[in-house]
């Protein structure tokens, strides 16, 4: 029981880490200056906020996977293929955090190049835009995974069902959010705050309830091997 408490501390921890992580380091320090209408002049003039907020986003990236490996242990002994599913969408969710975040570094090598302005702008463009369709990505993924972890949840009881639910629910806005944005980018815009504010307030609780109060003791995905094997 110490150790499944140990670990549900770590997996908290990494819920908040990656939500602290990504909010300063992809939207507060990153976004702000791409966002930008003259963001190839702003990129030069704050390089090391810009590479402080990649490298942050990075740390989030690390923090998806340990998400996913730190309760997989757990979670296999009553749903091995799942639980490596979700595993498995979370690394996905890694590498398309790192193709997002690879554009402005790029764009930064780029903003140094005075004598081609004109070529400059052409490829700012296109490295901006390759940025909105990799997190248009992870904004698919992310949801799909998260739905997959909380239907593990919501049956194996670790945590209340209503945290799980909560989750589910969040989720689900993500997702229709997504991919609304694909056919009606303005309306996806305008809701984004309205979709993704219960899922951050859901990790965030999720978070501290972990690190306040682990995992459920009764719960049957803490049982012996051996007796669930019996249950089965």
């Amino acid at each position: 029981m110490k150790t499944h408490r140990m670990t549900a501390t770590l997996i908290g921890a990494a819920y908040l880490f990656s939500n602290v992580t990504f909010i300063l380091g992809a939207i507060i320090m990153v976004e702000s200056i791409l966002a930008s209408p003259e963001y190839l002049s702003l990129l030069s003039a704050n390089r090391a906020q810009l590479i402080l907020g990649v490298l942050l986003s990075f740390a989030n990236g690390l923090a998806y996977v340990g998400i996913a490996v730190l309760p997989f242990p757990i979670l296999k002994r009553r749903f091995e293929s799942l639980a490596l599913a979700y595993v498995g969408f979370r690394v996905i969710e890694f590498i398309t955090q790192i193709l997002a975040d690879i554009s402005p570094l790029a764009l930064l090598t780029l903003a140094g190049d005075a004598s081609q302005a004109g070529a400059v702008q052409e490829l700012g463009a296109l490295l901006l835009a390759e940025r909105f369709w990799a997190f248009q990505m992870l904004n698919l993924i992310f949801p799909l995974s998260a739905l997959l972890l909380y239907a593990m949840l919501l049956r194996s009881r670790l945590i209340p069902g209503f945290i799980s639910i909560w989750g589910s629910v969040a989720a689900a806005l993500v997702l229709v959010n997504t991919v609304l944005g694909w056919f009606d980018p303005q309306l996806s815009e305008s809701l984004r705050m309205v979709t993704g504010l219960p899922m951050l307030l859901n990790e965030v609780f999720l978070g501290i309830w972990l690190i306040v109060r682990g995992f459920s003791p009764s719960a049957p995905a803490l049982e012996p091997a051996r007796q669930l094997a019996l249950e089965v």
